[in-house]
This record gives structure tokens, C-alpha cells and sequence, in this order.
């Protein structure tokens, strides 16, 4: 038996032993309950006594998409010729098809590029700004979303409006109002963050984009914190780009991300990198937004096992995720309210989607996120607060057994 069959032979084996326990025999997917879920949390390799409560961060891999990347790197340690890597370039179009159409995006509009960071700084980078002209901020921007447009401009000349929003938001036009005032003729960029790492705010995305393309606005969202999280259609979003990791809620495989870019913006956009084969109009690889991927070097392992990570998705649904992502989250954040925990996160779903933050004072917050992992086996953030996040792969225990170890610890900081 060939490499190629062997490897071949080994995914198809991965692909249909993960298949048979995401959906468990017998179990209609209509009335799949809490046995389900169970299933799902056996595809993680994680132990009980540390449970992972931290997407916004880092997710663990489902075995199979680990699996995949340790087979990959295996073949192209046994033989990194030319001729056996070049397979893997019809595994990263096969990846970069299923995620384009998960996100409601075309093919051509996606880069596979290494995480949020350098998709941010890619658009950061790549657009034409000169002094006079203005990019309006979320005062709640991660860094690479935020300091890295403070830094561009001192470079550029051009100005920078930071926007802030109301901390006890009533409804999604109260999100939507600082920006509105914030928007002037000289704006040429708004830049978002879709939901806060720091506050679990959800912004009103859908409505900023409207507003802002009505003015001829470019908006770039940071998506973090929903890809893998939430369902999304990025055409009907609205946004002229996207930034998001696989290593978040996605529990793809590490150091990589994905840039969208809607396909008329794309050509404005100058790339960050220029590595062999940019711009050689021989080279098909780099329609699009694949432009953005010239970058040397990669770990074709990870990109190709971006496919199984998106049939990890699609045999769950990417809608069926949302819903238990939301349906978590809500448990969390009534039960850590109901310890007498103060929430900075929003309950409704309108204004916050998986990020759940406690208000801790900071000087406290490394203690109890201590406590919460040594005594409770939770492991957490101290972003914002005591950040959890669950995720598909939590139980209802897991959120239980969250919410006892806070209210344990209130003393700490209470």
C-alpha cells in the first residue's frame, strides 16, 4: 500500500469514526438532548478535572482534527519532496470551499492566513489611508483591532476616533448610537469587533454596516470571538471584511485563521507579505483573496485538517452550535447570578453571545481564577474580569460545577 492510500485510508477511518458519534444511532437529530451533547464532549480529549471554560482564548481540537494534523505532519516528515506536498494544495481549496460556504462567502473572497492577529493588520496595512482622513475605533477592539490602527496612524498622519459604549446597554440601538455620532465625512473606516472579548457585548454588526456603507465606509469586524460560535452569513452581515481563528470557537487546528474579504474590496487591498508567486499571473493559486496567503512557508498539515474541522461543524450544524452555545452561556450567566455574582456580560441574547465575564476587581482576579482551577478543575480568564466561555464540548455539569466554584469564592472578592 502506497503513503497516499495509507493516509487516505487513515482520514476515511477518522471521518466515519467521528460521524458515528457525533450522531449517535437511534437518536433522531430532532429530539437529540442531553445524550447527544455527551457525545460530543467524548469527541475532546480533555479530563474532568480540567475542563476547558476559555473559547474566547483557546479551544481544544476534537480527536479527529488533531489526529488529522499529526497524520499530515507524519507523511510530510516521511517525505517532504515537491511531489508529495503538492496533494495538499487540493486539500487547502477543499477547506477554504467548506469554510467559504459555511460563512455564507464565495471561495475567491476567503484567505486561509494564521489568526485573527494577522488578518486584522493585513486590512490594517493594506488599505490606503492618508493624512485627513479618519478610522473610528470600538474602545473595546482587541489590540491587534485597536493599538495596531494608533500605531498605523502615527506612521500614516491620518486621525482615529475611539468610540465607547453604554456599560448597562437596554437594547442594540443604544450600541448603535456612540457610533452613529461617531461617523463624520472624513471617516473612511469602521472598525468592529463583533463580539467584546472583554465585556461579552455582542455589537449590532448588521445595523453598523448599513450605516456605514451608506457613507461609502469600508467596515472591517473582528470575529473572534463568533466564528464557531455563532451561525453566520458574512453577505448578509454586510461587512467588507472578517477576521477570525480556527484555534477559538472554530477548535480548528492552531495557527490558523481566516481573512474574508468581499470581492470588490479585495483589489484595494495591498498584502502585508510578498513572498514567490505573488503577483505571476501563472500562478492561479493567488486569485482573490488568496493574494493575502503569500506568505512563504506554511503548515500544510493545519490548513488541510481545516477540512475536517469544518465537517466537525457541518455534522453537528452550525446552527444546532449556536443554540447550544447560547443555551450554555444563558445557564452560566442566570446561575452565576442567582450566586450573587454581578455580570458586566448582558443576559439577553441580543447583546451577548458565548463570552460570559464576572466583575471581579482586577487586583483579585489571578486569585480567583487560581482557586477556579486548582479547587474546581475550571479553567478560565482573567480578561475583563472571571471570563468564562463554554462551548458544545461543556456539559451542564460543567456549567454547574462553574457557577458553585464562584459562588465559593465570592469572598475573594466580595
Amino acid at each position: 500500500m502506497t503513503t497516499e492510500e495509507t493516509r487516505r485510508r487513515f482520514l476515511t477511518g477518522i471521518a466515519a469514526a467521528s460521524a458515528l458519534a457525533v450522531r449517535p444511532r437511534g437518536v433522531a437529530r430532532a429530539a437529540e438532548g442531553e445524550a447527544y451533547w455527551e457525545q460530543i464532549r467524548k469527541q475532546f480529549p480533555f479530563r474532568e478535572d480540567r475542563v476547558p471554560m476559555n473559547a474566547a482564548n483557546l479551544c481544544p481540537s476534537p480527536t479527529s482534527v488533531a489526529a488529522t494534523v499529526t497524520e499530515l505532519t507524519r507523511s510530510i516528515d516521511e517525505d517532504c519532496s515537491f511531489q508529495n506536498r503538492e496533494r495538499y494544495a487540493s486539500d487547502r481549496e477543499t477547506a477554504r470551499s467548506k469554510v467559504a460556504d459555511q460563512v455564507g462567502a464565495e471561495a475567491d473572497e476567503v484567505a486561509l492566513v494564521r489568526n485573527t492577529s494577522e488578518a486584522n493588520n493585513i486590512i490594517n496595512n493594506g488599505l490606503d489611508l492618508k493624512a485627513g482622513d479618519e478610522v473610528v475605533i470600538w474602545g473595546q477592539n482587541h489590540p491587534t483591532n485597536n493599538v495596531a490602527w494608533k500605531v498605523r496612524a502615527q506612521r500614516r498622519g491620518f486621525s482615529l476616533r475611539e468610540v465607547e459604549v453604554p456599560p448597562n446597554p437596554a437594547d442594540p440601538d443604544e450600541l448603535v448610537r456612540p457610533f452613529k455620532e461617531a461617523l463624520t465625512p472624513r471617516t473612511r473606516v469602521l472598525a468592529l469587533t463583533h463580539a467584546s472579548n472583554v465585556s461579552g457585548f455582542l455589537l449590532p454588526v448588521r445595523e453598523l454596516c448599513e450605516l456605514a456603507r451608506r457613507s461609502g465606509i469600508y467596515v472591517h469586524v473582528d470575529g473572534a470571538q463568533t466564528w464557531g460560535a455563532l451561525e453566520l452569513d458574512l453577505h448578509e452581515l454586510g461587512c467588507d471584511s472578517f477576521a477570525a481563528s480556527a484555534h477559538k470557537w472554530y477548535c480548528g487546528p492552531k495557527e490558523v485563521g481566516l481573512l474574508y474579504v468581499r470581492r470588490e474590496r479585495i483589489p484595494e487591498i495591498w498584502p502585508s507579505t510578498v513572498a514567490p508567486g505573488w503577483g505571476d499571473e501563472a500562478e492561479t493559486e493567488l486569485e482573490g483573496a488568496r493574494k493575502f496567503e503569500s506568505m512563504g512557508q506554511r503548515d500544510d498539515a493545519a490548513i488541510s485538517a481545516m477540512g475536517e474541522a469544518a465537517g466537525f461543524h457541518s455534522s453537528i450544524g452550525t446552527d444546532r452550535v449556536e443554540r447550544r452555545v447560547r443555551e450554555l452561556s444563558s445557564l452560566l450567566k442566570q446561575s452565576l447570578a442567582e450566586a450573587g455574582a454581578t455580570l458586566v456580560t448582558p443576559l439577553g441574547d441580543k447583546l451577548s453571545a458565548g463570552v460570559c465575564i464576572v466583575q471581579v476587581a482586577p487586583e483579585k482576579r489571578q486569585a480567583v481564577f487560581n482557586a477556579m482551577y486548582d479547587k474546581f478543575g475550571i479553567a478560565g480568564s482573567t480578561s475583563g474580569g472571571l471570563r468564562l466561555c463554554p462551548h458544545v464540548y461543556n456539559t451542564r455539569e460543567h456549567i454547574e460545577r462553574a457557577a458553585r466554584g464562584v459562588a465559593s469564592l465570592r469572598p475573594l472578592w466580595a
